[in-house]
């Protein structure tokens, strides 16, 4: 399909899926955008960038100011501002058909079913070992409040399904 005929089946169906909800129905999925999606929350960067900064504004006050007060404050609010943008951006884990993605540092991460080597789960930790050189993914429920449980049984399909390697530990 065109790029333009996707826009339209999609906006159509955004639609539809409005009006069903409304009525108390099910939602549909359209297209090839079948995923499962994990959630977790940021909030000990957040928090420890919050503290900072009202810790920064406490402590300047207490000292006399006598360079500049209008960028001191706007330092202050910056540090604020980035705290609470990065606890409203919320991490996540999609697993699609083949292939899983997640945000890392501000960019999209995707590793296809291929490139990935081994899945370990333990009780409140998923770990995914890409084949390549790189990081690890590692997600934790103690970090970022992943639902490692649901994380756990989809991911342990999805290897299944691709003869992917995995581990699952328990204590």
């Amino acid at each position: 399909m065109s790029r333009s005929w996707e826009r339209k089946v999609r906006k159509n169906s955004s639609a539809l899926n409005k009006q069903r909800q409304k009525s108390g129905q099910k939602e549909i999925k359209v297209g090839s955008e079948q995923y499962d999606e994990f959630k977790g929350r940021n909030f000990i960067l957040p928090s420890t960038l919050i503290f900072v900064s009202l810790l920064y504004a406490f402590l300047g006050n207490a000292v006399a100011m006598a360079q500049s007060p209008t960028l001191y404050w706007v330092t202050v609010i910056a540090y604020v501002a980035l705290g609470i943008i990065l606890f409203v951006r919320r991490p996540y884990l999609k697993v699609a058909k083949d292939y899983l993605s997640t945000p890392k540092w501000n960019r999209l991460r995707v590793l296809s079913a291929k490139d990935i080597k081994k899945i370990t789960i333990q009780p409140g930790y998923i770990v995914i070992w890409p084949e390549k050189k790189g990081a690890n993914w590692v997600f934790s429920r103690v970090m970022n409040r992943y639902d490692t449980d649901a994380m756990g049984e989809r991911l342990i399909k999805f290897a299944e399904q691709h003869g992917i390697a995995y581990e699952k530990l328990s204590k």
